[in-house]
């Protein structure tokens, strides 16, 4: 390990963020990292745990003790190494993952836990400062052609893990750039694009080709799934042309809120509105982009797709914002030797909160409110859990003013009819059914047609989505050759 007793020695080492008013102006990242003397003391607490607790909270089982002590020892390269040798996209993960390694780690029974999520932050912008993220083609090809249906972190890993493994890999992606919800629906300030470009730009060298605007199947009529798609290609013209087909889109269709006056202007999707602003950041020029200046704005949903309207509507000059949450207010510290390892129900307050949010719990919205046509403001009133269910506390209504309201209330599947077009099974939340078996992992009901991430899995983290396209690779590997010597 690193130091002995650097647990005992140092305190947590938190990453800085610039002031409010200077990162309200533009949408530019701006947590300040890590310098090398405080990776240096963050790597020194780890405490080399006999069972890195660490390493199973993390979905993709980073080797954690292993790079903090290498960032102890100063040895930057090695660590990179260790870092991909487990995640293809620690820029990703070091910059938007909730980091379960944390609630995981040992320290955090009793003490603050080591900084993971900001060591690895710092390995990976080193790696890409110094020029040791390189391609890595493969040595030999195997013939094989497989298609990667979806560019989000899921299908970016899959991709690539098939590509050093000698195939043939096409990756279709329905929208105008690579990247999915991490391109649009992620905003800037948290994760600037340019580290997917890069990623774009290492795979293709790698031999990875990247198709965008194309849409597989169809998207039904009305739907108000973000598509920018030009063409579009049959399934079976995908089955046909590839040995083996990997579907890894998102889980694209909003939870909805059907009260009274949901049909009024004013109302949307949270993604409606985010995808557009990070558009416009990327230097489109969009007819009608939805926008909060000025407006009195209401956020339904209190996860971080929540937060993210909350900064995006603060950036636009928004008058207020404010968030709701239907489950009550958790408490400030968890209770950690009940909940350790596992990931704790805690008040977690991000950066968008901060630059100024209202938050408001136990509420739920009874009907929204209109003139000619368009919302003015909400009915609600507050609700408790009783005997299992949530009931309206009597006496407790209220209304608020609203000039746009986000729906943030997460995602229920994924665009059912690129399923049905391919006549995958459906398990009964409508996600696509694939079993993650050791044998045929990843495979669904149709011949040679793969399914990983949020479309297999439902709404879940990046770093799930990265682990299960690793994995997905390996099974697809195996079904085309035998074999694989991608790790699992």
């Amino acid at each position: 390990m690193g130091k002995m007793t650097g647990f005992m020695e140092f305190e947590r080492i938190e990453e800085g963020y610039k002031p409010v008013a200077e990162r309200l102006k533009n949408y530019k990242e701006f947590v300040v990292g890590l310098d090398d003397a405080q990776a240096n003391k963050q790597a020194a607490r780890c405490m080399d745990c006999g069972t890195p607790f660490c390493n199973n909270g993390c979905p993709v089982n980073n080797i954690i003790p292993d790079f903090n002590d290498l960032v102890y020892q100063g040895d930057w390269k090695n660590a990179i190494d260790v870092l991909h040798s487990t995640n293809n996209f620690p820029e990703f993960t070091g910059r938007i993952c909730p980091a379960p390694c944390e609630a995981a780690c040992t320290l955090n029974v009793n003490d603050d836990a080591v900084g993971i999520k900001s060591i690895e932050h710092a390995i990976i912008d080193r790696a890409w400062h110094e020029g040791w993220v390189q391609p890595r083609p493969p040595k030999h090809k195997t013939g094989k052609k497989v298609a990667v249906v979806g560019s989000g972190p899921a299908g970016l890993a899959a991709s690539q893990q098939l590509a050093r493994a000698g195939h043939d890999v096409t990756l279709f992606e329905k929208n105008d750039r690579v990247g999915g919800l991490l391109r649009y629906g992620i905003p800037d300030f948290k994760m600037e694009k340019t580290h997917i470009d890069l990623r774009v730009a290492q795979m293709e060298k790698e031999g990875v080709v990247f198709r965008t605007g194309v849409m597989v199947g169809e998207l039904p009529k009305g739907s108000k799934v973000t598509n920018w798609s030009k063409e579009t290609i049959t399934p079976a013209q995908l089955q046909k042309d590839f040995d083996a087909v990997v579907l890894t889109g998102g889980s694209e269709q909003s939870r909805d809120l059907p009260v009274p006056g949901r049909d009024l202007d004013g109302i949307h999707f949270a993604m409606e509105f985010l995808p557009q602003q990070n558009k416009v950041n990327a230097g489109d020029k969009l007819k009608s982009q939805l926008r909060a200046d000025g407006k009195n704005v209401i956020v339904i949903g209190g996860g971080d797709t929540g937060s993210d309207c909350v900064g995006t509507s603060n950036r636009h000059g928004a008058v207020s914002v404010t968030q709701f949450e239907v489950m009550p207010q958790p408490p400030v510290e968890e209770n950690r030797p009940m909940t350790w390892p596992y990931w704790p129900i805690k008040l977690r307050t991000s950066s968008s909160h901060d630059e100024g949010c209202e938050r408001a719990f136990a509420i739920s919205t009874k009907e929204f409110l209109g003139e000619k046509g368009k919302v003015t403001g909400l009915k609600t009133v507050q609700i408790e859990l009783k005997d299992g269910k949530m009931v309206e506390v009597a006496g407790t209504e209220k209304t608020y003013k609203a000039d746009l309201v986000l729906l943030a209330m997460g995602f229920v599947n994924p665009v059912a009819t690129v399923l049905e077009a391919f006549g995958v099974e459906k398990d009964a939340r409508g996600n696509a059914k694939a079993s993650t078996d050791f044998t045929g992992g990843y495979a669904t009901n149709v011949p040679k047609v793969f399914a990983a991430g949020d479309v297999r899995r439902g709404q879940s983290l990046v770093v799930w989505a990265i682990r299960e396209g690793r994995q997905a690779a390996r099974a697809v590997d195996e079904f085309l050759m035998g074999f694989s010597d991608l790790p699992r």
